[in-house]
């Protein structure tokens, strides 16, 4: 029997998708090249469900002989291990980011006297609508939550964006760029102390209380459906920082983020100009394992910050406080530095890989911000968190506003700076 290879990532069957199956079983034995997550987050956001749930959805479907993983988006891996006589595809790839795939694919096919076949496309319907449409009516904590630890399985750079209020949420959750053949788009939201406190024009002292970031992040949770981060200071203590857990956990949120600092919260890119006064690692350690014991689930996570290169305690301090952490229980470790030329992160990292247990780094490259995620990722970090840029850019760009109108006592010459109403009507769900 002809041999019959159908490439395909997402986790919403459609009859679309039936259609492509069933063209291939009048053709041979078919065998799915299923995308694994990260492939897939090449082109659209991570699925729904889970790499083994769609497995098991596309192994039951009438005709389908094998299911088997496609790491990368191009098939040729597959296809040379497979040889198959046939790839079945839509023709929807002719044009789009997957040309450049669907050339090879040919290319490769060659090879052997493969066959490239293209049923028509199923119009009235597709995998992004469908998407869409499931963002229109929200996801549920659960998918929410363990979407960020799938990420982080896969051994995925997980991008992450600052928001602050509804709409900034939505810019993260939209927002996409297709270049080099893929689709790029943030994976998470990182909700800041700092991002929040300014927008409230507050200081950023842990004078917002929780009852406040509560009603934000419900905000933000109310328009969007990616995974969120919460940096939650230095956590209170032990015992406030469990029932913390156990709130933000109900929520869907993925993962919280504490300092090893004590006292009145400073800003760390205020550095030793500030009083910056360290936890004991034992008591720092005590609230790692108050909150694992607080967390239901095993999807959500406790990562810890380290503030010993901003308080300035050396090298050793932060490795020796990364090790006991980690021994607590904690899930991921932030590294903090407000250096530039991003020397002492590098050292730090260099120096973690000689660490025989190991639990994703984050990067906050706010100061030393001259690296690629490529290059970050090459370092040996899981996450990147870009904590405050959205609010810092979206500052400058209301107070020329504000200056263009005083200057020019009307608003014709601030339009350059303002979206116009029906754009911004267009961002706002339905």
């Amino acid at each position: 029997m002809k041999k019959v290879y159908v490439g395909m990532g997402t986790d919403l069957v459609h009859h679309g998708h039936i259609n492509i199956i069933e063209k291939a079983r009048e053709l041979g034995e078919v065998t799915i090249g299923l995308l694994s997550d990260e492939a897939v987050s090449k082109f659209a956001r991570v699925p729904f469900l889970s790499f083994d749930e769609r497995k098991q959805i596309l192994e039951n479907i009438k005709g389908v002989q094998e299911v088997i993983p496609q790491e990368e988006l191009d098939y040729e891996k597959n296809l040379k291990a497979l040889k198959p006589d046939y790839v079945v595809h839509g023709d929807d790839w002719k044009t789009g980011p997957q040309r450049h795939i669907r050339d090879r694919v040919i290319k490769t096919l060659a090879e052997w006297g493969g066959e490239l076949v293209e049923p028509e496309y199923t119009s009235g319907i597709s995998s992004t609508g469908l998407r869409q449409a499931l963002k229109e009516i929200g996801n549920t904590p659960d998918i929410r939550r363990r979407m960020l630890r799938r990420m982080l399985d896969n051994n995925h750079l997980v991008k992450v964006m600052e928001t602050h209020n509804g709409i900034s949420g939505l810019i993260v959750e939209d927002t996409k760029v297709e270049l080099d053949g893929e689709v790029r788009e943030f994976d998470a939201m990182w909700v800041s102390s700092l991002t929040d406190s300014t927008a409230k024009g507050k200081p950023d002292t842990e004078y917002v209380d929780r009852t406040s970031r509560f009603s934000t992040i419900n905000d933000i949770l109310d328009v969007t459906t990616k995974p969120m981060i919460l940096d939650g200071d230095t956590g209170g203590v032990a015992e406030h920082f469990a029932m913390l857990v156990r709130n933000i956990e109900r929520l869907g949120l993925s993962a919280v983020v504490i300092e090893d600092k004590v006292g009145l919260k400073r800003n760390s890119l205020f550095g030793t100009e500030v009083e910056q006064t360290l936890d004991t690692i034992e008591g720092f350690c005590e609230k790692i394992q108050a909150g694992k014991k607080a967390q239901v689930t095993d999807e959500f996570m406790i990562f810890s910050r380290l503030e010993s290169l901003i308080a300035d305690k050396g090298m050793e301090d932060a490795l020796t406080r990364a090790k006991a952490y980690i021994e607590a229980g904690t899930d991921g470790i932030m590294i903090h530095s407000r250096h530039k030329d991003g020397k002492e992160i590098m050292e730090f990292m260099k120096e973690y890989q000689k660490f025989d247990v190991k639990v994703p780094v984050i990067s906050v490259p706010s100061s030393y911000n001259q690296f690629t995620e490529d290059e970050l990722k090459a370092a040996g970090f899981s996450i990147v968190i870009y904590a405050n840029h959205l609010l810092r850019s979206a500052f400058p760009a209301m107070k020329k506003t504000a200056e263009s109108i005083l200057t020019h006592q009307r608003s014709k010459e601030a339009d350059e700076y303002c979206m116009s109403i029906k754009e911004i009507l267009t961002i706002l769900p339905n």
